[in-house]
């Protein structure tokens, strides 16, 4: 009984037909499947939406169509700003206040003419702003236009102190000025001079004073006259119509001095440096 398959060496395999038991083996296994490589790893991470990076975040802040709870707002904190503002106001003006005080007692002081004593170089409504440091550095010096307190003061009405405080506030800004309590004039002897008046020339210890200054000559005799120590000896450039140490100022201390006058500051025409 032969097989299937030739039983000698060396010969040919001949395929199953298809009705043999090796033909319905094969045709029912199936052919293995090609090995699947393993899938990359990825070189991109992704990152979870509740950790967005700060630029995306600001991407999608500007790309968000704004909030209905955001209209309004600008016009609350212009409100709010404007509230604050005026709320600080009494404040800041009361800080000013105190400052200009300050600089009026301790450094610069506003002054009125009230008078024509000084003419032509002051006129009657000018405003000049007086130094009142100066003369704790130096004394005052031939020629500068100082202005000073009464040397002799007599008693006056008893104001109140509504009165009293409104008196030294106009004073002090340059409203205004009794001219029976500070004075302005030119220093024309220091201590230790002989001050005289003849043919109309100021002599300063038996020299004519030069005067680069305008002024109005007087050709009254005066002296000679000695000025004490620590004092002064001041004439008002109108001399003819200036009340001043001539007369009844007489000599002035230098502790009565407020201080020096070094500009007109009103009107604005009459602007100018006050000089020696």
């Amino acid at each position: 009984m032969t097989s299937g398959r030739d039983p000698r060496p060396g010969s040919p395999e001949r395929a199953p037909s298809e009705g043999s038991p090796e033909a319905s083996v094969a045709s029912e296994t199936p052919p293995s499947a090609p090995a699947q490589a393993d899938p990359a790893p990825s070189s991109v991470e992704t990152k979870p939406d509740d950790k967005a990076s700060p630029a995306e975040t600001a991407e999608t802040a500007k790309t968000a169509p704004p909030k209905d709870t955001d209209r309004g707002k600008p016009r609350k904190r212009r409100g709010r700003g404007a509230l604050a503002f005026l709320r600080e106001l009494p404040v800041l003006l009361l800080v000013a206040f105190i400052l200009a005080l300050l600089i009026k007692t301790f450094l610069i002081q506003a002054f009125y003419i009230p008078s024509e004593s000084m003419e032509p170089t002051l006129n009657i409504g000018d405003r000049v702003l007086v130094n009142k440091v100066v003369y704790h550095l130096h004394p005052p010096r031939r020629g500068d236009i100082i202005v000073f307190e009464d040397p002799h003061p007599t008693a006056q009405d008893n104001r109140n102190v509504l009165s009293t405080f409104w008196h030294w506030l106009t004073e002090g800004f340059g409203v205004s000025t009794n001219p029976e309590k500070d004075f302005i004039k030119r220093v024309v002897g220091l201590p230790g001079d002989t001050v005289a008046i003849r043919h109309c020339k100021v002599m300063i210890n038996g020299k004519v004073l030069q005067e680069p200054y305008k002024h109005v000559r007087d050709c009254r005799e005066y002296g000679p006259h000695r000025v004490p120590k620590d004092n002064v000896f001041v004439m008002g450039d109108n001399r003819p119509n200036s009340s001043d140490s001539r007369f009844a100022l007489r000599d002035i201390p230098e502790d009565k001095i407020v201080g020096r006058a070094f500009v007109i500051i009103w009107p604005p025409s009459r602007w100018q440096i006050l000089r020696r």
